[in-house]
């Protein structure tokens, strides 16, 4: 009975990780529409003829932000047991995670849409999926699911699809700025491994603060070196201060919570399927909040999307219907020999 409510309660959690998983998904296939419309503000509230609401703008504060609510949240997290309890292993793999997602997979990205077209970028991103099953599998020795690799392919040719189709003029070719997306992927991927070997065995608090605060200095100082000491003059503007708040809570606060405890609890093929579902999610968002235009790709492709996903859970209703019956079996069993030696 303990072994069943134990089952239950880890099926619980897997189903909320799932869940956050898809929603932070969602948040972030927003987030490019959302900082569009703050930096459309932006321009028409200009600051001494310049635009405050900046993408590093709204980063930097929008991180520092999201501390306050992470502080109230998980300040019991942060006991001097809690962090005595931590090994080198454990404070290098909070560090990696912070260098891998604040710092080489935004600085690769932005140097592959320096050198491509959004629609390569987009399109190379599609490899993710299927990557991260495998990489979780032989690095994370997590049970290899086929039927979310399957989804996650089938998904990958309707995002191609979507892209072929849209009739802006894109063509696909491989150059620096494909070769630049393709180490962001795959940089992505190790740093979504990394998280989720690191929150095994680190309380979800110390890991998002930490992160967090770590992530937030190394994103300031490359801008600075970049962009120079002026980057962020105007990060304490008003129109920046009143409207960060949108971007903070959504996108910061709710999007990385939710993304952590994903991939905390959730299985990775559900983590897959999620992020295959990006593509179509991010240019429906495009369509209702900025009017964008998706082409003629957006149904055919959007339906290959969706079969992907159908496929992959009807993969998994498959398999959860073959363990439950191998249960009842084992219960029957189980009983049978318990009567015979009555």
């Amino acid at each position: 009975m303990a072994h069943t409510m134990n089952m239950e309660q880890g099926g619980s959690k897997v189903l909320m990780g799932t869940l956050l998983a898809w929603l932070a998904v969602l948040i972030y296939a927003s987030s490019n529409s959302i900082v569009t419309l703050l930096t459309e503000v932006g321009e028409v509230n200009q600051v001494m003829g310049r635009n405050a609401i900046t993408f590093c703008n709204l980063l930097a504060l929008g991180s520092l932000i999201s501390l306050i609510p992470m502080v109230f949240l998980f300040h019991k997290d942060w006991t001097r047991d809690n962090l005595r309890a931590l090994t080198r292993k454990d404070w290098g793999v909070l560090t990696l995670s912070a260098l891998l997602s604040s710092a080489l997979t935004p600085a690769l990205f932005f140097y592959a849409l320096d050198h491509t077209t959004v629609t390569n970028v987009v399109l190379v991103g599609r490899i993710e999926p299927p990557l991260f099953i495998l990489a979780a599998w032989l690095f994370l020795k997590e049970d290899f699911d086929p039927w979310s690799l399957a989804g996650g392919l089938v998904a990958l040719v309707g995002a191609a699809l979507v892209v072929a189709l849209k009739g802006d003029g894109s063509s696909f070719s491989l150059g620096m700025g494909e070769l630049a997306a393709v180490a962001a992927t795959l940089s992505f991927i190790a740093s979504t491994l990394v998280t989720r070997a690191g929150l095994k065995g680190v309380p979800l608090g110390i890991f998002s603060i930490y992160r967090t605060i770590l992530g937030t200095i190394i994103y300031a100082a490359i801008a600075l070196y970049l962009y120079g000491p002026l980057h962020f003059q105007d990060l304490l503007a008003p129109v920046v201060l009143k409207w960060i708040w949108v971007y903070a809570i959504i996108v910061v606060i709710i999007g990385q919570l939710a993304w952590n405890i994903g991939l905390k609890y959730a299985r990775s093929g559900d983590v897959a399927l999620a992020t295959s579902f990006s593509p179509l999610a991010a240019i429906v968002i495009a369509m209702i909040l900025l009017g964008e235009n998706p082409g003629a790709g957006l149904i055919p492709g959007g339906a290959v999307i969706i079969a992907g996903v159908a496929l992959a859970q009807y993969g998994r209703f498959r398999k959860k219907q073959a363990e439950k019956r191998a249960m009842e079996r084992a219960m029957e069993l189980e009983g049978s020999a318990n009567f015979k030696g009555v």
